[in-house]
Protein backbone atom coordinates (compact mmCIF):
# COMPACT_ATOMS: atom_id res chain seq x y z
CA UNK A 1 0.00 0.00 0.00
CA UNK A 2 1.44 3.36 -0.95
CA UNK A 3 1.77 5.95 1.76
CA UNK A 4 -0.70 8.19 -0.10
CA UNK A 5 -3.29 5.39 -0.13
CA UNK A 6 -2.56 4.67 3.51
CA UNK A 7 -3.02 8.33 4.43
CA UNK A 8 -6.32 8.44 2.54
CA UNK A 9 -7.57 5.31 4.33
CA UNK A 10 -6.44 6.62 7.74
CA UNK A 11 -8.17 9.94 7.09
CA UNK A 12 -11.31 8.11 5.96
CA UNK A 13 -11.25 5.95 9.10
CA UNK A 14 -10.97 9.05 11.29
CA UNK A 15 -13.87 10.69 9.45
CA UNK A 16 -15.80 7.43 9.85
CA UNK A 17 -15.19 7.51 13.60
CA UNK A 18 -16.65 11.02 13.73
CA UNK A 19 -19.56 9.82 11.59
CA UNK A 20 -20.01 6.91 14.00
CA UNK A 21 -20.36 9.37 16.88
CA UNK A 22 -23.08 11.18 14.93
CA UNK A 23 -24.75 7.80 14.39
CA UNK A 24 -24.62 7.04 18.11
CA UNK A 25 -26.16 10.43 18.88
CA UNK A 26 -29.06 9.68 16.52
CA UNK A 27 -29.44 6.14 17.87
CA UNK A 28 -29.43 7.38 21.47
CA UNK A 29 -32.05 10.03 20.71
CA UNK A 30 -34.24 7.39 19.04
CA UNK A 31 -33.77 5.07 22.02
CA UNK A 32 -34.92 7.75 24.45
CA UNK A 33 -38.04 8.49 22.38
CA UNK A 34 -38.79 4.77 21.93
CA UNK A 35 -38.31 4.11 25.66
CA UNK A 36 -40.65 6.98 26.56
CA UNK A 37 -43.32 5.72 24.16
CA UNK A 38 -43.04 2.00 24.90
CA UNK A 39 -42.00 2.24 28.55
CA UNK A 40 -39.02 0.00 27.90
CA UNK A 41 -36.22 0.44 30.46
CA UNK A 42 -32.60 1.10 29.52
CA UNK A 43 -30.43 -1.93 28.86
CA UNK A 44 -27.19 -2.22 30.77
CA UNK A 45 -25.90 -5.19 28.79
CA UNK A 46 -23.44 -2.86 26.97
CA UNK A 47 -22.03 -1.67 30.29
CA UNK A 48 -21.66 -5.19 31.64
CA UNK A 49 -20.10 -6.31 28.34
CA UNK A 50 -17.44 -3.59 28.54
CA UNK A 51 -16.72 -4.50 32.15
CA UNK A 52 -16.33 -8.16 31.15
CA UNK A 53 -14.12 -7.31 28.14
CA UNK A 54 -11.84 -5.43 30.54
CA UNK A 55 -11.57 -8.44 32.82
CA UNK A 56 -14.39 -7.80 35.28
CA UNK A 57 -17.14 -10.17 36.31
CA UNK A 58 -20.25 -7.96 36.36
CA UNK A 59 -23.51 -9.19 37.83
CA UNK A 60 -26.83 -8.80 36.03
CA UNK A 61 -27.84 -6.32 38.74
CA UNK A 62 -25.12 -3.81 37.81
CA UNK A 63 -26.38 -0.69 36.03
CA UNK A 64 -23.40 1.67 35.60
CA UNK A 65 -24.46 4.45 33.17
CA UNK A 66 -20.90 5.68 32.56
CA UNK A 67 -19.83 2.22 31.34
CA UNK A 68 -22.96 2.06 29.19
CA UNK A 69 -22.10 5.36 27.50
CA UNK A 70 -18.45 4.35 27.09
CA UNK A 71 -19.49 1.15 25.31
CA UNK A 72 -22.12 2.84 23.12
CA UNK A 73 -19.90 5.73 22.03
CA UNK A 74 -16.70 3.68 21.81
CA UNK A 75 -18.26 0.92 19.73
CA UNK A 76 -20.04 3.50 17.59
CA UNK A 77 -16.80 5.31 16.80
CA UNK A 78 -14.86 2.10 16.24
CA UNK A 79 -17.42 0.51 13.91
CA UNK A 80 -17.90 3.89 12.23
CA UNK A 81 -14.30 3.74 11.01
CA UNK A 82 -15.36 0.94 8.69
CA UNK A 83 -18.03 3.08 7.03
CA UNK A 84 -15.47 5.84 6.50
CA UNK A 85 -13.10 3.42 4.78
CA UNK A 86 -15.95 2.00 2.72
CA UNK A 87 -16.90 5.52 1.61
CA UNK A 88 -13.35 6.13 0.36
CA UNK A 89 -13.42 2.83 -1.52
CA UNK A 90 -16.71 3.65 -3.22
CA UNK A 91 -18.77 1.29 -1.07
CA UNK A 92 -21.63 3.70 -0.47
CA UNK A 93 -25.39 4.04 -0.45
CA UNK A 94 -28.19 1.73 0.70
CA UNK A 95 -26.24 -1.52 0.26
CA UNK A 96 -23.39 -0.19 2.37
CA UNK A 97 -25.82 1.05 5.03
CA UNK A 98 -27.51 -2.36 5.17
CA UNK A 99 -24.18 -4.20 5.36
CA UNK A 100 -23.00 -1.81 8.07
CA UNK A 101 -26.14 -2.50 10.09
CA UNK A 102 -25.26 -6.20 10.00
CA UNK A 103 -21.68 -5.43 11.04
CA UNK A 104 -22.86 -3.32 13.98
CA UNK A 105 -25.31 -5.98 15.13
CA UNK A 106 -22.67 -8.71 14.74
CA UNK A 107 -20.09 -6.69 16.66
CA UNK A 108 -22.41 -6.14 19.60
CA UNK A 109 -23.63 -9.73 19.63
CA UNK A 110 -20.15 -11.19 19.34
CA UNK A 111 -18.88 -9.17 22.28
CA UNK A 112 -21.98 -9.74 24.42
CA UNK A 113 -22.04 -13.49 23.80
CA UNK A 114 -18.26 -14.04 23.91
CA UNK A 115 -18.18 -12.47 27.38
CA UNK A 116 -21.22 -14.46 28.53
CA UNK A 117 -23.12 -11.27 29.29
CA UNK A 118 -25.70 -11.54 26.50
CA UNK A 119 -27.95 -14.18 25.02
CA UNK A 120 -28.18 -15.04 21.32
CA UNK A 121 -30.74 -12.76 19.63
CA UNK A 122 -32.85 -15.68 18.40
CA UNK A 123 -33.68 -16.35 22.06
CA UNK A 124 -35.00 -12.81 22.61
CA UNK A 125 -38.64 -11.82 22.34
CA UNK A 126 -39.48 -10.65 18.80
CA UNK A 127 -40.15 -7.10 20.04
CA UNK A 128 -36.62 -6.84 21.53
CA UNK A 129 -35.09 -8.06 18.27
CA UNK A 130 -37.07 -5.50 16.26
CA UNK A 131 -36.04 -2.65 18.57
CA UNK A 132 -32.36 -3.64 18.44
CA UNK A 133 -32.33 -3.90 14.63
CA UNK A 134 -34.18 -0.58 14.28
CA UNK A 135 -31.73 1.23 16.56
CA UNK A 136 -28.68 -0.22 14.79
CA UNK A 137 -30.19 0.58 11.38
CA UNK A 138 -30.60 4.23 12.39
CA UNK A 139 -27.02 4.26 13.69
CA UNK A 140 -25.69 2.82 10.42
CA UNK A 141 -27.80 5.04 8.19
CA UNK A 142 -26.72 8.23 9.95
CA UNK A 143 -23.12 7.03 10.18
CA UNK A 144 -23.13 6.24 6.46
CA UNK A 145 -24.73 9.50 5.39
CA UNK A 146 -22.24 11.51 7.42
CA UNK A 147 -19.25 9.42 6.31
CA UNK A 148 -20.29 9.73 2.66
CA UNK A 149 -20.56 13.48 3.08
CA UNK A 150 -17.12 13.73 4.70
CA UNK A 151 -15.22 11.21 2.55
CA UNK A 152 -14.91 11.30 -1.24
CA UNK A 153 -14.80 7.95 -3.09
CA UNK A 154 -11.28 8.68 -4.29
CA UNK A 155 -10.01 5.11 -3.92
CA UNK A 156 -12.86 3.49 -5.85
CA UNK A 157 -11.58 1.03 -8.41
CA UNK A 158 -13.21 -1.01 -11.12
CA UNK A 159 -10.68 -3.83 -11.18
CA UNK A 160 -11.83 -7.30 -10.24
CA UNK A 161 -15.44 -6.89 -11.43
CA UNK A 162 -15.40 -10.42 -12.81
CA UNK A 163 -14.03 -13.57 -11.23
CA UNK A 164 -11.27 -14.19 -13.79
Amino acid sequence: MTSSRGRTLASAALAGAAAGLAGVAAMTALEKVEQAVLGRPSSYVPARTLEAVLGGDPSDAERPPVWNHAMHWGTGALVGTLHGVWAALGMRGPRAHLAHTAVRLATDQTLENATGVGAPPHTWPWSEQAVDVAHKAVYSLVTGLVAERLVAPELETHRGRVSH
